[in-house]
């Protein structure tokens, strides 16, 4: 049988990224497999039967490459994107506080303003050890009245993994840290500080939800070379074959993978890999709850992005104004507005699997969200089984072991659950490590994301990176 000289699995960011960059490149050499009868993976997107579209999770897209930048164009067109200005909240407290949370403390109320400063002056006066974990992090940063009022309850409803079996390397632009001068001048100006964070502006698809996007990548690509419907069942290694659930066999040279590194190991048999990964490789599932809505957002969600929900009166630990980030995620935006709830499930939080829906719908009334179950037209329900890779204290020592293992028999395991690093794990993280992976094998050039993912998010990064700058013949 010919021998397929870059074979891909999945068709995700990860993976639509590296046959984009493959064609891109002139190579006809490649076949991509995938299991769903669509392209997207976790970034797909779906429409129920009211009309409503629903993201599983909530997206929003910004970038730190040059050349992801350039593909959002190319796939949708300039005029295909709607811009945002991020509105993201906290309900706590029966009332809304800004995020980030540490930088707006003076809308709590003043019991709870008072113990998050007394906080914040402990830690400027008793410096604390370096942190082990994300749960030492927590208390040593942001001092143990934020910790309590906000900073714990949320992160275990988000991550739903004790904090304390966390490390603390993927924190860098995801966790906004408190300048206690900042604080007391917010405090004292009774002004709102919203800006913070690399996603304070976004942007989204008119239409189609976030899915859109890689269905448009897709549909560039030679049809001929996109099997869809097509479930990997074995992979053996020394043979470089790759067997389907329909018992077709598929020859390879060198093969990018983006399915999960937990089932990478399955599929080939590497039991020995088995206790590092079960050591080092947690996750959470990802219950995503759409709710379809007649009439108009109240005023205090009519510009509203996401809001995020500490308390235990709701099981999600955020929501989205789905109708908000484009006016076609719903029939007819004169007449409905949607909400997007997300749960977060692993062995550590279990949820009642049967009953979440209740539950959700229970939440958005005590949360005030909605007045009356009268405005649900529509719901939508959807569960990820591995919906975010957890950075736990063993993950970065069990990766250099497993990873290593696969890419001496020419495996390349990318993507969010391929290389198993959440800080690195966005849409445009994620198709950038497909073309990464592609310039690695097709010209030797280093990878900048999965290795470093510090130096992916410290900035913008121009085409070609300045990483390769010292080779000759760099391609656009």
């Amino acid at each position: 049988m010919k021998r397929i000289p870059f074979l891909i699995l999945g068709s995700g960011p990860t993976g639509l990224g590296a046959a984009h960059r493959l064609q891109e490149l002139g190579r006809t050499d490649w076949l991509l497999l995938e299991a769903a009868p669509e392209p997207g993976g976790l970034a797909a997107s779906f429409v129920d039967p009211q009309g409503f579209t629903w993201d599983i999770g909530g997206h929003v897209q910004f970038s730190h490459y040059e050349y992801f930048d350039r593909a959002m164009i190319e796939f949708l067109g300039a005029d295909g994107w709607l811009h945002h200005q991020r509105e993201s909240w906290v309900w706590i407290r029966d009332r809304f506080v800004p995020y980030p949370f540490q930088n707006n403390i003076r809308r709590l109320p003043p019991e709870d303003l008072d113990r998050c400063l007394q906080g914040l002056v402990e830690i400027t006066r008793t410096p604390r050890p370096t942190p082990a974990n994300f749960g030492e992090w927590i208390d040593a940063m942001f001092g143990p009245g934020l910790a309590e009022v906000f900073l714990r309850p949320y992160n275990a409803k988000v991550w739903a993994f004790p904090p304390e079996m966390m490390n603390t390397s993927w924190v860098g632009e995801r966790v906004a840290v408190t300048d206690l001068g900042r604080v007391l001048h917010n405090l004292a100006f009774e002004k709102d500080d919203l800006s913070w964070g690399p996603n304070h502006t976004f942007q989204f698809p008119k239409r189609g939800g976030t899915g859109a996007i890689w269905k448009a990548c897709a549909s560039r690509l030679p049809a001929d070379r996109l099997q869809f419907n097509t479930r990997v069942q074995r992979i053996d290694m020394a043979q470089r074959e790759v067997t389907t659930a329909d018992g077709r066999k598929f020859h390879y040279d060198s093969l990018i993978s983006t399915l999960s590194l937990r089932h990478l190991i399955q599929f080939t048999g590497q039991h020995a890999l088995q206790p590092a990964a079960d050591r080092g490789l947690l996750y959470s599932s990802s219950h995503i709850f759409g709710l379809g809505l007649r009439g108009q957002p109240p005023p205090e969600l009519a510009t509203k992005c996401w809001m995020y929900f500490p308390e235990s009166n709701c099981p999600f630990y955020r929501v989205t104004v789905f109708s908000n980030y484009s006016p076609h995620n719903v029939p007819d935006i004169s007449q409905h507005w949607s909400l997007m709830a997300e749960v977060s499930e692993s062995v550590h939080r279990p949820v009642n699997r049967a009953g979440l829906l209740e539950e959700v719908i229970q939440g958005a009334l005590n949360t005030r969200l909605i007045c009356s179950r009268e405005e649900i037209v529509s719901t939508w329900v959807y569960r990820a089984e591995h919906g975010y890779p957890t950075p736990g204290l063993h993950r970065d020592p069990c990766l250099a072991e497993i990873l290593p293992v696969f890419e001496r028999e020419g495996i390349w395991s990318r993507g969010r659950f391929g290389a198993w690093k959440y800080e690195v794990s966005n849409q445009d993280h994620s198709f950038m490590q497909g073309v990464e992976i592609v310039e690695r094998l097709v010209h030797g050039r280093p990878e900048i994301t999965v290795p470093d993912p510090n130096h992916a998010n410290s900035g913008k990064h121009p085409w070609p990176f300045h990483r390769w700058q010292t080779q000759t013949g760099n391609s656009p």
